[in-house]
This record gives structure tokens, C-alpha cells and sequence, in this order.
């Protein structure tokens, strides 16, 4: 995971403790890249002041200008590469955990977890005719200084603005991510199902791993296991563990020079063809395209 982009960071110093939000504005000096191709677990959100940059973003490229923003799902691989002398733009980045009351329930999971999620086919950039006239340029600039200032109660602040921001795309994508009907009609028991699957997936996608493990992990049939995760995600056990092995060999693509076949071993593929085809069909390009075309 690559950690050390180039950029000036205007920001003030945390000390020794760990926040689990963050806020700061980027300066980049010139036309180059800016932040390397690399992922994190945090949820980003980007709002441009200055100059133009092109933020590339699951395989996708965005050019993003003054008073637009992007919004970066939790584990998907992302860069961005400046496009004018002078680009900056503020960041926010925080823990999904913080968007959950006490702990993980049934009436905020359903809200939040597909923004967990690389995948996803929901609106990623917000322009600035879009936001201009919403709340959302104010809330990410009071986040910014609220974390920059840490004056009294700040950590109740930061934490409440946002959950502002997150409501509101969550309100403006709501017909993008599960059907409303759907999300509506889980219980406690489908999200305990999911995570622990998700768990015993980023812990062993690398394996030889099967839905009947996952069955018995979660106390169920295989054929209701099944029948109910594919209900649940609009994909099988086997093509969600292959979108999974695909993420993952995503950011070794853009993050090291390892050969197809090192990946594809690495991430769980039984062999570098069988690697190819699975990319290519999730991502409509072949990793031999994709990291030639990220590292461009």
C-alpha cells in the first residue's frame, strides 16, 4: 500500500493521538502525480479549491475542477495526478465505526455498508453547480477547521458534521445502491450472516475457500446460506470472493511490478489465465491494460 504521495499538507498537528477522522488541505506545485495509486479503509471525500486534477478511481479516471468533489468508497484503489501549476483541494477521510451509534445494528448497517464496498455503480463525483447551493461546501470547510483548530468539544463536532455529510449522500445515491425494499427487509441475523462472511473472506480470500465453510461458519444450510447471501448481494458466494481476489489484485497491479502470475497466486487464483479471464470480466480490461493504463 503506498503511503508517501507528493504534496504540501497544510494541517495541524494530532500529537500521539489517533483520530479516527481526518482533515487537511493538499497543495500540489505542479502538473504531476500527486498521490500514487495506494487504498486505505477509510471513506474519503476530495473537495477541490483550486486548478484541475484527474483522480483515478476503480479503473476509472475523473477530471475534477474547482468546487467539485469526489467521494472514495472505503478499500478501493485510488490516485490523483494534477493537471494545472497550482492544485489544491480539502480532504476528509474517516472510519465507517464512526457513523455506527454504539455498536454495529441492523437500523444503520443497511445504510452504511455499501459504502464499505469497492464496488459500486453510485454516483461518485459531485460537480459544483450540484453542491453549490447545498450544505456540503460549508460542512466539509467546518470539518476542516474544526479538526485543524481542535478547540473545545471538536471530536463531537467533527463526528456530527460527518454524519451530516454522509446523510446527504446517502439521501442523493439512495436509489443507486441496494433496492429500498431489500435493504428494508434484512434483520439482524442477515447482517450478523454478512459479517461475519466479509470477515472470513478478507482473512482467507487468498485461500482455497468455499460457500459450505462460510455455511457452517454462519450455522446454516449450504443451499439457504446460498439462496440467501445471493438474495442479499445480487451475487453468489463465489462471484463476490472473486470480486474480492480481483480488488485485491487491483492494488498489487498499481502498487508493485510483480508478474500476472505472482498475483494471481497471491490473491487466490489457481493460475494466471484463469486470473486473466476473471479480470477481464470484472473489469472490462485486461490487468496487462490496467496497469499499464494506471501507471501511464
Amino acid at each position: 500500500m503506498m503511503t508517501e504521495p507528493y504534496f504540501e499538507s497544510n494541517r495541524s498537528q494530532s500529537g500521539s493521538i489517533h483520530y479516527p477522522y481526518e482533515s487537511m488541505i493538499h497543495f500540489g506545485k505542479e502538473p504531476r502525480c500527486l498521490v500514487e495509486p495506494h487504498w486505505h479503509l477509510y471513506i474519503e471525500i476530495l473537495y477541490f479549491l483550486s486548478g484541475r486534477a484527474k483522480v483515478y478511481l476503480g479503473g476509472k479516471s475523473h477530471v475534477l475542477g474547482q468546487g467539485d468533489l469526489i467521494l472514495i468508497h472505503s478499500h478501493e484503489t485510488h490516485s490523483i495526478y494534477s493537471l494545472d501549476d497550482k492544485v489544491s483541494y480539502i480532504v476528509v477521510k474517516f472510519d465507517p465505526e464512526i457513523l455506527y451509534s454504539t455498536s454495529r445494528t441492523i437500523l444503520e448497517s443497511k445504510y452504511i455498508l455499501p459504502f464499505t464496498l469497492a464496488e459500486s455503480s453510485s454516483q461518485r463525483v459531485f460537480t459544483e453547480p450540484e453542491i453549490n447551493d447545498t450544505p456540503i461546501p460549508g460542512m466539509i470547510w467546518e470539518i476542516y477547521n474544526e479538526f485543524s483548530a481542535k478547540s473545545f468539544g471538536f471530536e463531537l463536532a467533527v463526528r456530527t458534521l460527518i454524519c451530516r455529510v454522509f446523510l446527504w449522500f446517502l439521501r442523493q445515491t439512495r436509489h443507486q445502491h441496494w433496492s429500498w425494499e431489500v435493504a428494508h427487509s434484512l434483520n439482524d441475523s442477515d447482517y450478523q450472516m454478512l459479517q461475519k462472511v466479509f470477515e472470513y473472506i478478507d482473512y482467507n480470500y487468498m485461500n482455497d475457500i468455499n460457500a459450505q465453510t462460510a455455511a457452517r461458519l454462519c450455522n446454516m444450510s449450504y443451499s439457504y446460506f446460498s439462496r440467501r447471501f445471493k438474495a442479499i448481494m445480487g451475487k453468489t458466494f463465489t462471484n463476490y470472493l472473486s470480486y474480492i481476489r480481483i480488488t485485491e489484485a487491483e492494488k498489487l497491479l498499481l502498487t508493485t511490478d510483480k508478474s500476472m502470475t505472482d498475483i494471481a497466486l497471491e490473491v487466490g487464483f489457481s493460475s494466471s489465465s484463469y486470473f486473466i479471464q476473471q479480470f477481464r470480466q470484472y473489469k472490462d480490461i485486461s490487468p496487462y491494460q490496467f496497469r499499464k493504463k494506471g501507471k501511464a
